[in-house]
């Protein structure tokens, strides 16, 4: 087994602020030091101090396209870029004060979030850092789409996601492969941007969702190619996917060793594994989870 690493936090606060893309409604985040052992926790600044929900896979809202949290009535929304940015950056205690419900999109990566944690310090902390080691293959399917939890001999954290969109070739097939540590998160991961297709926004538009959103927010894809943007990786969609898939793992509140491989996967299915992994693999307690 991997050696535990050190628990971190940051050192001192640090805001963003923006526009939550489902609701378009301004919100300011900021992000908190905590103490060893709260993992990440989401606190509704707009509610009260007490109106806190904790990154847990088992806290995930059964909502498409994104993940949300819900814990008796507190709701965080479209987490999954922050927590990607947590994860890639190997923070682990972390509050995370919001005044909307919904995290705000940014640019569609979580660019944004690991600039702002850059520019303050991380701090060690004196626990070792809760450690889920994938020892058996572990796979999950629905329909078409899997996802599969391998175990590695390096004491190393890999996601690899494989997507395909048969019926639309501006998107086609891509794959993405990542060593999952903070430089690579920085560099390869952390600014890719949601993707969406042109039908699929006029869709929800028409269900007054995301009308507040541009093309210069997010990759939009019509028939004819993307539109007003330009990529910053050529498999910059399913990069995207890899990062989705980091933050939904992080919902496990562990250090994660194993190769994990997803095809097609979903937020939905993503967060199936995390629950099943620290349910099998867990040898201690994951971060914020209580006894």
């Amino acid at each position: 087994m991997l050696q535990p690493r050190l628990q971190r936090t940051i050192s001192q606060p640090v805001t963003v602020e923006g526009f939550g893309y489902w609701t378009g409604r301004d919100v300011r985040v900021e992000f908190r030091p905590a103490e060893a052992g709260e993992g990440i926790v989401f606190v509704r600044d707009d509610i009260g101090s007490d109106a806190r929900v904790e990154a847990r896979a088992e806290y995930r809202a059964d909502v498409p396209r994104r993940t949300n949290l819900c814990f008796e009535g507190v709701e965080a929304a479209m987490v999954e870029h922050a927590m990607a940015a947590l994860a890639g950056l190997q923070i682990d205690n972390c509050e995370v004060g919001i005044d909307q419900a919904e995290m705000p999109g940014c640019d569609g990566s979580s660019l944004t979030f690991v600039e702002a944690l850059d520019s303050v310090e991380t701090v060690d902390q004196n626990a070792e850092v809760a450690q889920l080691e994938i020892t058996e293959i572990v796979r999950l399917s629905d329909g078409e789409s899997w996802i599969e939890a391998r175990p590695v001999v390096d004491g190393g954290y890999r996601i690899e996601f494989e997507l395909d969109y048969p019926y639309d070739a501006v998107i086609g097939r891509q794959s993405a492969l990542i060593e999952v540590t903070p430089e690579r998160f920085r560099q390869e991961i952390a600014p890719c941007r949601t993707f969406i297709l042109e039908r699929e926004a006029e869709a929800l538009v028409r269900q007054g969702l995301g009308s507040r959103v541009t093309p210069s927010d997010l990759l939009m894809f019509s028939d004819h190619g993307l539109v007003g943007n330009e990529l910053r990786f050529k498999n910059e969609c399913a990069r995207h996917k890899a990062l989705d898939l980091i933050g939904d793992l992080a919902l496990t509140g562990c250090q994660i060793v194993g190769h994990i491989v997803a095809h097609r996967s979903s937020h939905k299915l993503n967060a199936a594994l995390a629950r099943e992994l620290v349910t099998r693999f867990s040898t201690v307690a994951p971060l914020g989870a209580t006894a």
